[in-house]
This record gives structure tokens, sequence and C-alpha cells, in this order.
């Protein structure tokens, strides 16, 4: 008889975000979380500055190889996870500081993730194809951030995160992930599932609070609710920056007409530079 052959396995591997469930966090790391952050920050803008040379060579040896070369694989298996710990740590999930190491096996978050090989084509365009996850990413990123505030008191308040808001916020950090992932070529699989796994999907590899991550219902609604309000916050940017620009077009107009000599003394960079001793733009 006849049978089907059997479906291809996948060669993608969708990135996967380990975390523990949520649990009771101490009051004073919650009301200091960001300070105490600070040193983390400035070893991961140093990091991030690196990983942007490395992807940008990662990018020319991929278009060779099909693949990413191993010094760039290893440097972004690791900065990405590390990245990650910070901000999981910075958005409330989990209550331990992380560490300043690359490899910690012993934290509670932890990114699995599987550099392979790559489509050339989808390589060359990859700034291009990444454009619509950047969009989602940014959006309910910033819709968490627009009330970061009200959350920051919730589980100050509360002394843990309650359950939805745990779920949604493991969900953009997935997503996150899986955008950077894909941005730098660890991954060939576009960011994807945003609103969580299936329910009785099975994990790919050990079980954890996010392995599978099932969403509630409140949860989803959260995700929709940080979606608005970061598309509300780009708009309000985008319209403050458009009546800013205008106005300073009409100062500019003003100034010409009153005096139009400046126009052409004054030097090219705007700001507080071109203010001389003599009055503004250097002038006598």
């Amino acid at each position: 008889m006849w049978q089907a052959p059997p479906a291809p396995v996948s060669r993608e591997w969708l990135p996967v975000l380990d975390m523990p469930a949520p649990a009771p966090q101490n009051r004073w790391t919650v009301l200091l979380r960001a300070l105490l952050l600070i040193p983390q920050f400035v070893v991961v803008w140093v990091l991030s500055v690196v990983a942007f040379f490395v992807t940008v060579s990662g990018w020319f040896g991929a278009l060779v190889l099909g693949r990413l070369p191993d010094f760039v694989a290893d440097y972004l298996t690791v900065f990405v996870p590390y990245d990650t710990r910070v901000t999981a740590y910075l958005m409330l999930t989990v209550d331990r500081y992380p560490p300043f190491r690359f490899e910690v096996p012993e934290y509670p978050v932890q990114v699995e993730l599987r550099p392979g090989e790559l489509n050339r084509l989808a390589v060359l365009f990859r700034i291009i194809l990444v454009i619509p996850a950047s969009i989602v990413q940014g959006l309910v990123y910033a819709g968490w951030w627009t009330v970061s505030f009200i959350l920051w008191l919730v589980v100050l308040v509360l002394g843990r995160m309650p359950q939805p808001l745990y779920e949604a916020t493991a969900a953009i950090l997935r997503y996150r992930v899986r955008y950077t992932a894909y941005l730098t070529m660890i991954s060939s699989a576009y960011p994807k599932r945003l609103f969580g796994d299936a329910p009785g999907s099975e994990p790919a590899g050990p079980v954890s609070a996010t392995r599978p991550l099932v969403l509630s219902g409140a949860a989803r609604g959260l995700l929709v609710l940080f979606l608005l309000l970061g598309l509300a916050s780009s708009a309000t940017g985008s319209i403050t920056a458009s009546v800013n620009s205008d106005d300073d077009d009409n100062d500019n107009d003003g100034n010409d007409s009153t005096a139009p000599t400046q126009r052409v003394t004054a030097p090219l960079v705007p700001g507080p530079a071109d203010r001389g001793p003599g009055g503004p733009r250097g002038e006598a």
C-alpha cells in the first residue's frame, strides 16, 4: 500500500527563553531596581557596541559561507543571553541580580540559541525583511515602558508580579530574543508567536514556566494593550516632532526677516556650540 513520504523536518530553530514562575521579590530591590542596574547598563552598552561591529562582519561572512563565522556566532550566542538576563531583571520578572559573566548555567533566566545554516538571499536582505518584526517588537516594548511606572508600583506593593503580567512580559522578552537572534543572523527563523504557544504544544526540550509559553486571556489582553499604547506613543511622538519642526521653521523665518546676514554667517552645526561670547552664533 502506498504511503505518503514523511514531511521534511524544518531546519529552523526558534530561540527559546526559559524562566521560572513568578515568585516573591524583595521590595527593596524592586524599589531600587534601576539604580542597581547602572553598572550593568554600562557593560551592556559596551557589549552592544562590540556586537554591532561583530554583526556587520558576520553579515559579510554569512554571504560567503552561508552561515555565521565561528567567532561571530560564539560572541553573539553569549551576548544575547547576557542582554536578556539584564532586561529580564529590569522588567521585574526575576529578583536575582544578573552576574557579570557570560556563562551562568545556574541563573534562572536562560536562552537557548542554535546557530546554523543561513539562506544567503535572506541574509542579503535581512535589514529589509526584519522591518515588520522590528515594528512589532518596538511597539509592544514601548507600550510596556509607557506604563512601566504603574507596573513597578504593582510589583512593589504586591511584592511579586501578577501571573497575567508575568506572562505578557515573558512573551515580550521572548519575542525580543527571537527578533535579536534573527537580526544578528544567529537564527534563520523569523520572529513569531508573540501571543504565545498553542495550548498542549510539546516543549522542545526541558519544561519551564515559559517552555511552552501558553498565555491566558488576560495576558493576551495586556499584550494588545501594550501594542496600542506603543502605537499611541509613537503617534504622539511623531506629532510632537512635527509641531516642534514647524515652530523651528517659523522661528527661522522670523530671524531671516530681521537679521538676513545671520543666515550667511552662521555655522552649519546648530545648538549650544554655535553660541560664542559675542552673542548668538558668535556674532559681535
